[in-house]
């Protein structure tokens, strides 16, 4: 009887001290609404890296601003964004460290196929002045995104105040996808990352109601980085297991299964780890 209580107690504290490595073995992640509409998170990533790591990760889509604000927080432990001119801010304050760019799209401004605007092959620039003065409807996601920070940054290059009070300027406050079909809806423009568009095209049986109308300039360059929340900010931070996954993201085998992620025969994303 002795020995069957000590054989029952010794299993009991095993399984006690099992169930905390088994509970770290889950990675919280912030990560930015085109990551998830694209499918790249649900399809590839998160299967592929739990069935490569035996770590379950999850995951929050939301905008780049919310993302990074969910890391000050202590929310998660690892970001996977696109907008380095925050990424940085964030750096500076000791919230997340190890910043490692691993892949790239661009963004592109989308508008009815009969363009009432006139803009299809302009630059980003004469564009945007085009919208303004003619008044277009334009969509923008008014999130504090990713997206919504680099299209405040290409009117202000423009010389052009953000319309934030006008009319025809409509703030949507929801993610890409929501934003784009509100666009269809009222027959205007936006601008979106080139993998949501695609995937937005494939929707809509490869003929969408939008097309692309400006593409090209280098300033539509668009990286996405993962960065981990620095343990010495958040001491519950899971930083092993964050940096474990920005590496298994920039490994050959991953970075390729990126590049041959498509729909409609497109790229949904170029992968340019270092």
């Amino acid at each position: 009887m002795n020995r069957f209580y000590t054989i029952a107690l010794t299993l009991v504290l095993a399984l006690a001290l099992a169930l905390p490595a088994a509970a770290s073995k889950t990675l919280m992640m912030a990560t930015t609404t085109s990551t998830a509409n694209t499918g790249l998170l649900d399809e590839l990533i998160v299967p592929q890296f739990k069935k490569d790591t035996g770590v379950e990760i999850k995951f929050v889509a939301i905008g780049t601003g919310k993302a990074l604000k969910m890391a000050e927080k202590c929310d998660v432990d690892v970001v996977l964004v696109h907008a380095p001119g925050a990424e940085k801010v964030y750096m500076d304050k000791g919230v997340l460290i190890d910043r490692k760019e691993l892949m790239y799209n661009d963004f592109v401004i989308i508008g009815p196929a009969s363009d009432p605007a006139g803009v299809k092959g302009m630059t980003v620039t004469d564009a945007l002045k085009t919208i303004e003065a003619k008044k277009a409807v334009f969509a923008s996601r008014g999130d504090n995104s990713g997206t919504n920070k680099k299209e405040i940054s290409l009117w202000k290059s423009a010389d052009i105040a953000v319309p934030e009070k006008q009319a025809w300027y409509v703030q949507t406050g929801q993610g890409m996808l929501p934003t784009i079909n509100i666009a269809t809806e009222k027959e205007g423009y936006t601008m979106t990352d080139r993998g949501t568009y695609i995937k937005y095209a494939d929707t809509n049986g490869g003929n969408p109601p939008l097309k692309v109308l400006v593409e090209g300039d280098k300033v539509l360059f668009n990286q996405y980085s993962a960065l981990a929340v620095n343990p010495e900010h958040c001491k519950d931070a899971q930083y092993k297991l964050a940096k474990q996954f920005i590496e298994w993201m920039a490994s050959p085998a991953t970075q390729q299964a990126i590049s041959e992620f498509k729909l409609l025969g497109k790229k949904l994303f170029i992968p340019n780890a270092k």
